[in-house]
């Protein structure tokens, strides 16, 4: 079975803030026809300043957002520190010009590549009885 994978960054984070902009690279261009036609994205990139061997070995944290003492597992939680660095932000799509988007609510920080970009369905990304543990609440 396969270990590895190629990952091509399509983009990266030339802004970050509470409104950010997102480069989309020349060759993959194409790929944003249609885009503006949804409110939000899903964005998917790579967390760059964790990408260390260190980092990726970290497979238990004490989560930093809640208050809870208790060292939790990286798939159970939302830590950067994880085997792959990959971030995933649901985002307001508030315009399009060209190959460059401009989001609201990214969490990435400036230069992050990203990995790739999806629609984002209402009817299918979002379960509203879903359940979670106390602790994230």
């Amino acid at each position: 079975m396969k270990r590895y994978a190629e990952v091509r960054f399509i983009g990266y984070v030339r802004e970050a803030g509470e409104e950010s902009k997102i480069e989309i690279l020349n060759e993959f261009r194409d790929g944003l026809t249609g885009i503006e036609e949804f409110s939000h994205l899903i964005i998917l990139y790579w967390m760059h300043m964790r990408d260390s061997e260190e980092e990726r070995r970290t497979l238990l944290v004490y989560p930093r957002r809640h208050a809870v003492n208790v060292l939790k597992g990286v798939f159970a939680c939302r830590s950067p520190s994880r085997p792959n660095p990959i971030g995933l932000c649901v985002v307001e799509l508030v315009g399009v010009e060209g190959n460059m988007l401009t989001v609201r609510g990214l969490d990435a920080f400036e230069n992050s590549p990203i990995i790739d970009i999806k629609p984002y369905l209402p009817h299918s990304d979002s379960i509203p009885d879903a359940r979670v543990p106390e602790w994230t609440r």
